[in-house]
């Protein structure tokens, strides 16, 4: 190996290539690179092209210094001492090793620089694909081939505190490079660690996991944090582990870590797969217990029963964070129930009074929830089970048919599609359609002293607990006012109650996905698109003379003024109808 010159051997020749206005031309930037290229004397040119990766720079200079760096330090790369090893050598005498040293330090400068040129969002779109694909080089050309995570792990720090909007990078990260593997693997590895010291750091959370809604300069920042993220987690989605038999790789080695001799080349799918589930299980549940923000929360609630829990290690450790959100109420309980639902039907949850909670989420703000489509589903899933007693499911149709009362069109669709549902699935409460209580009918209770009056509703609904309600000594008949509903829509349907729906055999159940996205929209739709045999037209016994009555105003008079004009005016005759008129 030659002998090293020293590093500022070329510094004068440098400067001579300088135009006159001080700032390097683009033929001046290619020959700094060739010569860097060609021979350690000109070892200070690397310097030089330092400086030009800038985001403000010229794009073809700033280009041209990047390929020449790349080109420059990627046959040096197994030669490069690691941070700790450069940091002893700078005081050594030996020539090589303060080589070593020195180019370590331009490499972790180069390397910031591609960070910075990737993640700032005012780069040019070129550059910054150019870094990106120099940078994720450089990481497939670890020591030994191994995957470089530590210039990973800097450059996914880096855009975790990026204060500005990190999607092209995202885009270029998501449709490059989530195919691999081991880029899955180290970004899952990366993002616990770095969730982890956030969450150390982040103030104001509260017991539910919610932001408080502090305005200081940090939550500020662990919010913006916290929502990078989580848009690195959704850029990177889980691979389908199942259908997966061979994984692609980034690098060499693979999934290797340091101390494993074997590469992951050889590893069974199945083997993989493990690994991967669990980094993935241990990224999601360190995001999962920072303070999500509101929208990120809703968020998470909305996809996390899709994209994460078939991809978790084991789903059942999810139960503290959906109880928690189940039991928030409102919106956010509304939402956690497709997560909580699946814990319990496929990995046997256990939730005590899952069903008091499901109860008092039926609200008129739930039919007009931008999520209600799902929730209705489930509701109708939840309700299906033959082992829900009599008293629950009375309680669930009496609280519907009353809320049939203060809900849109389209909710109260809704509400008889689970109505029917429920009575024929549960034929014990059938008595409700109709029941006649004798007015010499005493309370169940025994109070002899207080019979029921005709016309009063034993049903309580303001409790919250299903089976304190009354509703077994209740009826539907909010159901019969919607005979009378004001969209003909509802009132026809409202005929498929009549039906006598303990004969299962002459009934089927209704879809509730036919019914769960209705909206104004969709009854006015349908109204539109619906043929009619026959038109309603306004009938009078005699016809009108104005477009109001005066019963209508009580308190006013209208007066009929008789215009005098030309021969095109007209006037009403004393004695004619006062729907003739006279030509004058």
């Amino acid at each position: 190996m030659a002998k090293s010159s020293s590093p500022t051997a070329s510094a004068s020749g440098t400067k001579k290539r300088k135009s006159k206005s001080g700032a390097l031309t683009h033929e001046e930037v290619k020959s700094l690179g060739h010569e860097l290229l060609s021979s350690r004397t000109h070892l200070n040119h690397a310097p030089t092209l330092l400086a030009l990766l800038s985001p403000s720079a010229p794009l073809k200079i700033a280009l041209e210094a990047l390929i020449s760096l790349q080109s420059f330090f990627e046959p040096l790369l197994p030669s490069i001492p690691s941070s700790s090893a450069a940091a002893a050598e700078v005081a050594s005498s030996d020539p090589e090793l303060v080589f070593g040293a020195w180019l370590r330090q331009r490499f972790d400068e180069f390397v910031a620089a591609l960070i910075e040129l990737s993640v700032l969002p005012h780069s040019d779109d070129t550059i910054r694909e150019v870094a990106f694909d120099a940078f994720m080089n450089f990481v497939k050309l670890g020591k030994d081939g191994r995957f470089h995570s530590a210039i990973y792990h800097k450059f996914l720090h880096a855009v975790v505190h990026a204060t500005d909007s990190i999607d092209p990078l995202l885009e270029l990260l998501g449709s490059k490079y989530s195919k691999y593997a081991d880029v899955c693997y180290f970004t899952y590895t990366s993002l616990d660690k770095i969730t982890n010291s956030l969450g150390s750091q982040t103030t104001g959370s509260g017991k539910d996991g919610l932001q408080n809604g502090d305005d200081s300069s940090e939550d500020s920042r662990s919010i913006s944090c916290i929502h990078n993220i989580y848009n690195i987690l959704v850029h990177i989605p889980a691979l389908d582990f199942k259908k997966e038999t061979k994984f692609d790789m980034w690098s060499t080695v693979g999934i290797s870590l340091k101390g494993e001799k074997n590469s992951f080349e050889g590893s069974s799918a199945t083997h993989i797969n493990k690994r991967l589930k669990v980094k993935f299980t241990k990224a999601w549940l360190a995001f999962l217990k920072l303070a999500l923000p509101l929208d990120v929360y809703k968020e998470v609630l909305a996809t996390i029963h899709q994209n994460v829990i078939p991809s978790m290690s084991n789903p059942a450790i999810l139960c503290d964070f959906f109880t928690r959100s189940y039991d928030i109420g409102g919106v956010i309980s509304v939402m956690a129930l497709s997560g909580l639902f699946i814990l319990m039907t496929q990995h046997n949850l256990e939730y005590p009074k899952f069903y008091d909670k499901l109860y008092a989420l039926l609200t008129p703000a739930v039919f007009m929830a931008k999520h209600r489509s799902v929730f209705l589903q489930l509701l109708d899933a939840c309700l299906k089970s033959s082992y829900v007693s009599a008293h629950l499911a009375a309680s669930f149709a009496k609280r519907l048919s009353r809320l049939a009362l203060s809900v849109p069109p389209a909710g109260a669709l809704i509400i008889i599609a689970l109505i029917h549902n429920l009575l024929r699935r549960h034929p014990s409460i059938n008595f409700l359609v109709h029941w006649e209580v004798p007015q010499d009918d005493t309370n169940t209770s025994g109070e002899a002293s207080h019979p029921k009056k005709v016309g009063a509703d034993p049903f309580n609904n303001e409790v919250t607990d299903p089976t304190k309600s009354g509703a077994m000594r209740s009826s539907l008949w909010e159901i019969d006012t919607l005979r009378h509903h004001y969209t003909p829509a509802v009132s026809r349907f409202v005929a498929s109650l009549e039906n006598d729906l303990t004969v299962r055999a002459k009934t089927t159940e209704m879809k509730i996905t036919d019914f769960s996205s209705g909206s104004y929209a969709t009854v006015f739709r349908d109204e539109v698109r619906r043929r009619i045999k026959q038109v309603p037209l306004a009938f009078y016994r005699t016809t009108p003379t104005s477009l109001f009555q005066e019963s209508d105003f009580p308190g006013w008079t209208f007066e009929q003024a008789s215009v005098l004009g030309n021969e095109n005016s007209t006037v009403e005759t004393g004695g004619a109808s006062p729907a003739k008129r006279s030509r004058v």
